[in-house]
């Protein structure tokens, strides 16, 4: 008995025993805690080095290298400031620090997977940068002496040891709560909260992960490819039809109501509703812009100052020395804020929309894959790797643009307010401006002292009375301009014209004004001149743009802006055109019979119609331009040419493209005093 109560440890044993892993968890558990907070001190350091000293001597390279190399550091910088400091003061109350610990990594669970998920999926676009840089000997070895100067531990690695550390913080900070997890009592009180970390920051590191891979599919999906037809062509294969073929299929499935639509279908047409809404916005908008510009620039084409008005002094030299200083300063500043401050922001922002509409596309067809894997899988119960690996696919652009497509239309909205705040602010500016400019001027103009309504009804009389003025003269001069004139026919073509004058009658008789080449089976082609008769003014679509024409031989359809109506002119003066065709060419002067001019024998006309010369001879014409009448008729008497002189040239034209300018009573109109 004394034998077998020595071999059984005693309950003073089994109490030391119990008190000795007790001690030693808690001794590991001490140690597991230091070992956090000191790595985090130690981790902290090499950030803000990273962040202030190795940044700002990297100054070399373009700050686009600088934001790719360290990203969001700052951020990363600021959240683990304050991680670091609720850190440390749990080491105050030691009793329930481990506690603490565990709430303060669940408070901070959201703020760590916020920033280092921004960082992470921005990692592989920095080590691509560093790759082309050692392509660069000399750059690469300035890049790794200041880091080597800032940082020694760095050794060789130089930027890439000191970039791959954050990723290298997120990844451990659930091994060192497992650590602290493993020496903690399981009846402590301690024990669930920091189980509940730990799992947090496991999910942290998988949605890192999730967040990282949706980015790389985006990047796949959101290249723009030029591409020839011949490139196009060449990636036609079996399988590519095989898949579009496929997807055809499954669309029509779906537009038909055979595949019922989920409501995560639903929830994604409003997002995308809710974004073409959105780049349509930004569409007309720049639109609107562009004309604005475009008016903007024709309006500063227009120089008042700059005309010889020939008006010693008055108010029209105020307003010219007004318009003289608009133009060079007030208007030229307001054009350029336009394009910094309006327009370049809308050029980004509708680049910026290209990457979700290809994305948007490309889940459309991701979608249809998915949808027939999903009937194949319950179908036959299993699917092949490639054919998982576009399931992940969908899923992942569809989580993508569900998380970020509402936080991106919301973004593009305020960006799109901001423009029109800052459109309308240069607008409130530009006016700002020219009244102060013209508050001197407008004090020397006439009537300045009248009361707003009262100079609105002085103006809109003088251009009412100034109206009818005009209208007047636009009477009198259509009164005695001559017929209009039709083009010379072509040479021989008299007949062919009475032979359609004689089937049609005058009103369908039309002029090509330029040649016309044919491009259909259908179309006719026709030399300048001809003359053809109209027989239906338009084509078998409906399109009125192209009409069907009669030449006398051929029937056919030409561009309706290429005709013009047909004139016709008498028999006797047909043979005056022939003959006229004939004596341009050669004005000596030969002893022949005079008719009667068509032209009064006034000295002063102006032109009614434009006239281009074709020989040293003649000289052109523009419609409305004074013009001198030497002689009425040409040297050998044919009154269907004058001499004239136009600025100071002298040639023969037409006499039917001049006409007598009425001699209306005197006009005009004085502002009242």
């Amino acid at each position: 008995m004394a034998h077998c109560g020595a071999d059984e440890p005693s309950s003073e044993s089994l109490v030391g025993e119990g008190q000795s892993l007790e001690d030693r968890s808690l001794l590991h558990q001490s140690l597991a805690t230091r070992e956090l907070i000191d790595t985090e001190v130690s981790y902290l350091h090499m950030l803000q080095l990273c962040a202030s000293d190795i940044r700002s001597r990297l100054q070399q390279l373009p700050q686009g290298d600088l934001d790719v190399l360290f990203s969001n550091i700052d951020e990363i910088v600021q959240v683990s400031s304050r991680f670091l400091h609720g850190l440390q003061e749990t080491a105050s109350q030691e009793e329930e620090q481990v506690y603490l610990i565990g709430n303060l990594f669940l408070e901070f669970q959201e703020d760590f997977e916020q920033v280092y998920k921004v960082y992470c999926a921005n990692y592989e676009q920095a080590l691509l940068l560093l790759e082309a840089y050692r392509k660069e000997p000399e750059l690469q070895q300035e890049i790794q002496s200041i880091v080597q100067t800032v940082l020694p531990q760095a050794g060789p690695s130089g930027l890439s040891f000191i970039l791959v550390i954050p990723l290298q913080r997120i990844t451990k900070y659930p091994l060192l709560l497992q650590k602290i997890l493993e020496n903690t009592l399981p009846d402590a009180s301690a024990y669930p909260v920091l189980q509940r970390a730990t799992s947090a920051l496991q999910d942290v590191n998988a949605n890192i992960n999730e967040y990282k891979m949706r980015k790389e599919v985006a990047s796949k999906y959101t290249k723009v490819e030029h591409l020839t037809l011949r490139e196009r062509l060449a990636r036609i294969n079996t399988h590519t039809l095989s898949k579009k073929t496929t997807r055809l299929s499954q669309l029509l499935k779906q537009e038909a109501g055979l595949v019922p639509r989920t409501e995560e279908d639903k929830e994604f047409d409003d997002l995308e509703e809710r974004f073409h809404w959105v780049s349509l916005c930004v569409t007309e908008l720049k639109s609107n812009v562009a004309a604005y510009l475009d008016n903007l620039e024709a309006f500063l084409r227009f120089r008042p100052h700059e005309c010889d008005l020939d008006i010693p002094s008055g108010p029209a030299v105020q307003y010219c020395s007004l318009a003289r200083d608009l133009q060079r300063e007030a208007f030229l500043e307001f054009k350029q804020r336009l394009e910094g401050l309006v327009c370049q922001p809308l050029d980004s922002l509708a680049k910026a929309l290209v990457g979700p509409q290809n994305l948007i596309k490309k889940r459309l067809d991701k979608l249809l894959d998915f949808k027939r894997l999903e009937e194949k899988l319950l179908e036959v119960g299993s699917v092949t790797y490639e054919e998982e690996a576009a399931r992940h696919t969908y899923q992942a652009l569809n989580s993508l643009l569900v998380a970020e497509l509402p936080q991106f239309n919301r973004l593009v909205v305020q960006w799109l307010s901001q423009i029109l705040r800052t459109f309308v602010a240069l607008q409130r500016d530009l006016a700002k401006q020219v009244l102060q400019r013209a508050e001197g001027s407008i004090a020397q103009l006439p009537h300045h002292h009248m009361a707003e309504p009262a100079f609105r009804k002085l103006v809109e009389d003088t251009l009412g009375q100034t109206g009818s003025q005009l209208r007047s003269f636009q009477e009198n001069f259509e009164k005695v301009l001559p017929p209009p004139s039709s083009q010379p026919l072509l040479p021989g073509s008299e007949h062919q014209v009475q032979a359609l004058l004689s089937k049609y009658g005058p009103g369908k008789l039309y002029q090509v004004t330029s040649n016309i080449s044919g491009a259909g089976t259908l179309d006719l082609t026709l030399p300048r001149r001809q003359v053809v008769a109209l027989l239906q003014n338009k084509d078998t679509k409906g399109h009125s743009s192209r009409w069907l024409v009669d030449t006398g031989g051929h029937r056919g359809y030409v561009p309706a802006g290429k005709l013009q109506f047909y004139h016709v002119i008498p028999n006797e003066e047909l043979r005056g055109q022939a003959r006229q065709r004939r004596d341009s060419h050669h004005l000596a002067p030969e002893p022949a019979p005079t008719p009667m001019p068509s032209v009064p024998a006034v000295t002063q006309v102006v032109a009614a119609y434009p006239f281009a010369a074709r020989s040293t001879h003649e000289v052109s014409l523009q419609p409305g331009q004074a013009v001198t009448i030497l002689e009425a008729r040409d040297k050998k008497g044919n009154p269907e040419w004058s001499l004239v002189e136009v600025n100071g040239q002298r040639g023969y034209v037409p006499s039917g493209f001049l006409a007598r300018v009425p001699s209306p009573a005197p006009w005009g109109w004085t502002l009242p005093s």
